[in-house]
């Protein structure tokens, strides 16, 4: 069964890979890209589909659930989003509809995942760290396409993440999983929520800048909040333990 369910997975990642080739070609194609912006973008994306892959490959038993093909999708988008945003980095120039079309599909299937792990009792760890890597790597994304009309400054939206898991590796207590809270879904959903708004044309550039900066303020006050908890957990703990060895 777990041979199956093993080869399932190889599957589903292939289908994605797959998917991601086809669909990345032809936005590309049609946008006209070609050279070395070509094969940067076909690069970016697969090293952000590879991220996701590497998720579902890692798991012991390895397996992928209704709700983690979902993911994978989103993932698929993400990819897209990042392959059809190289382009127009390379060029100076704000991203078009295509990437805010890709990104809003992406954000929007986020709900989406969730409700079928809920539905067909399929939630897991696992899956909720996948969720989270799709999560992160589409704020990246987006934050990288919106660099040319608000800044180098939104950068630090989509690197925020990235630098909570590095500082994890020389600060273990913040690996720890914290317990979730409402607050700190409807912050991250914001995220993405305001760089869309911030790339949308027709959008004011003024309302795009103030819709970033908020969700920046908001996204360091929330892992700041998490860094002081994790930190008071730990002291907690290690009080804890010294008390029961003076104890004994």
């Amino acid at each position: 069964m777990q041979v199956l369910l093993a080869r399932r997975a190889v599957v589903d990642v292939g289908v994605a890979m797959a998917g991601f080739l086809a669909s990345g070609n032809w936005i590309l194609a049609a946008t006209h890209a070609d050279g070395a912006y070509f094969l940067a973008s076909i690069g970016i994306g697969l090293a952000v589909l590879g991220n996701a892959a590497a998720s579902i490959f890692n798991r012991k038993p390895r397996l992928t659930t209704a709700a983690d093909r979902v993911t994978l999708v989103r993932a698929v988008l993400v990819a897209c989003c990042a392959a059809a945003t190289v382009p127009a980095l390379f060029a100076g120039t704000v991203p078009g509809i295509p990437v805010v079309a890709l990104g809003g599909a992406a954000f929007v299937l986020d709900a989406v995942d969730g409700v079928v792990a809920r539905r067909l009792a399929c939630a897991s760890p696992a899956g909720g760290r996948l969720d989270v890597q799709t999560d992160a790597a589409l704020v990246l994304v987006l934050s990288c396409a919106a660099v040319p009309r608000v800044g180098p400054w939104v950068l630090a939206i989509g690197l925020m993440w990235y630098a909570f898991v590095a500082a994890g590796w020389f600060r273990p207590e913040l690996k720890r999983t914290l317990p979730v809270k409402r607050l700190r879904k409807i912050i991250g959903a914001f995220q993405p929520f305001a760089l869309l708004l911030a790339l949308a044309p027709g959008i004011p550039v003024g309302i795009g800048m103030a819709a970033a900066a908020f969700a920046l303020v908001a996204l360091a006050a929330s892992f700041g909040r998490d860094i002081v908890e994790l930190e008071q957990w730990h002291r907690q703990c290690t009080g804890r333990h010294s008390s029961t060895e003076l104890v004994n």
